[in-house]
């Protein structure tokens, strides 16, 4: 996974006089826009991120649920890769005929994983991270490319409708629907190196549209969010007038958010040391750079389009130190605007157990490694 933006604070100035007493001034700030989603906060679940069944993460226990709502914690994203619940012959490249071979006993064990975080009261997003012919990640070979071919799209549809279906009689209180994961335009789907772009806003609009159609023909009520373009970091314009929410991102600069990740870097092991604020390599790193990155969503949210950060943090080889007040500024930022936020992920890498940073002081938490800084900084929010 690569892990990748106009607020004017205005006032009104009135004054009043009158000849039949005292002259009035009255000075009231105009109220800041109300976020059109909830100021959810949370985390991702990896359960069903990997496209082959045998290489899924530990499964997510219960006791996480109660943790996180006992935590004040009311939000799980779930992405999930199409193919972890298919039936087909994974010696092979799957074919386009094989995208619609459910596998009702795999839908059944992600059916029982929302089921729970209901149980403990979160509101669930289901996530394709993997689509029909699109995912930022490479190593699962597509057949298709989503945003060319309608092969794809009406593969995507087909996937969306039937979670949609399955959720008929859920409120949108209590679940959600995000499009597909941090969409661009690859030029070769299978190939993670190729080069690589915004997807074209129209074809963004016709794909985004097209599947919140699917969706709410199964409940109108559905709520749908689609990711920002460019690989999360941008606004869709051309979607706004479409009732669909969108899902910013909290991991600029990479630099911070990704140092030494070999997925996201070329020569990770060559990289300037991360700094908060500071000077690293030719730019200088500072809350000022994070206000301009995110001038573009705070405008979206006084737009009136709902707004949420579907994933945020910091993988565990940047310094803690540099993690936690870079983070601070993130999360000051998004949520002064009414924007809520996941961290990618619960127990990991990037989590607030297990994360396996060597510059943290641990704390047992039920046979687990928790990061009770990371979680305070997070709870503050």
């Amino acid at each position: 996974m690569q892990r990748r933006t106009f607020l004017q604070h205005t006032g009104l100035l009135a004054a009043a006089v009158h000849t039949s007493g005292p002259a009035v001034l009255a000075s009231t700030p105009a109220p800041a826009a109300k976020n059109k989603l909830p100021k959810w906060k949370g985390f991702n679940l990896l359960d069903f991120f990997s496209p082959n069944p045998a290489q899924s993460r530990p499964a997510t226990q219960e006791e996480y649920f109660k943790w996180m709502r006992d935590w004040g914690f009311d939000f799980v994203r779930i992405p999930i890769a199409y193919p972890s619940y298919l039936k087909f012959d994974r010696s092979r490249n799957i074919t386009p005929e094989e995208v619609y071979q459910i596998d009702e006993q795999a839908v059944e064990r992600i059916d029982r994983l929302v089921a729970m975080a209901h149980k403990y009261g979160l509101h669930v997003s289901l996530n394709l991270h993997r689509a029909p012919g699109y995912c930022i990640n490479a190593g699962f070979h597509e057949p298709y490319n989503l945003w060319r071919d309608q092969q794809a799209q009406d593969a995507f549809n087909f996937h969306w409708n039937m979670w949609a279906k399955r959720y008929k009689n859920t409120s949108s209180k209590k679940i959600s629907f995000d499009l597909v994961n941090e969409p661009s335009m690859r030029e070769d789907m299978n190939d993670q190196h190729s080069k690589s772009g915004p997807v074209p806003g129209e074809v963004y609009r016709k794909v985004a549209k097209a599947a919140a159609e699917a969706i709410r023909k199964e409940n109108p009520d559905h709520l749908v969010i689609a990711d920002g373009n460019s690989g999360g970091s941008t606004v869709i314009p051309e979607i706004a007038d479409l009732n669909i929410g969108q899902s910013c991102r909290g991991y600029h600069p990479g630099i911070i958010s990704h140092y030494k990740a070999p997925w996201a870097n070329k020569d990770p092991e060559n990289l300037p040391m991360p700094k908060w604020p500071g000077q690293v390599g030719n730019k200088y790193l500072s809350r000022a750079m994070l206000e301009e990155f995110y001038k573009p969503w705070i405008g979206l949210v006084n737009q009136g389009v709902g707004v949420h950060c579907g994933e945020c943090g910091c993988w565990n080889k940047t310094p803690h130190d540099v993690f936690l007040a870079w983070f601070g500024d993130v999360l000051d930022i998004l949520s002064s605007n009414g924007i809520g936020f996941a961290l990618w992920e619960f127990s990991g890498s990037f989590g607030v157990l297990d994360s396996d940073r060597a510059d943290v002081a641990y704390e047992n938490w039920h046979g687990h490694k928790l990061d009770r800084k990371l979680l305070n900084l997070m709870a503050k929010y």
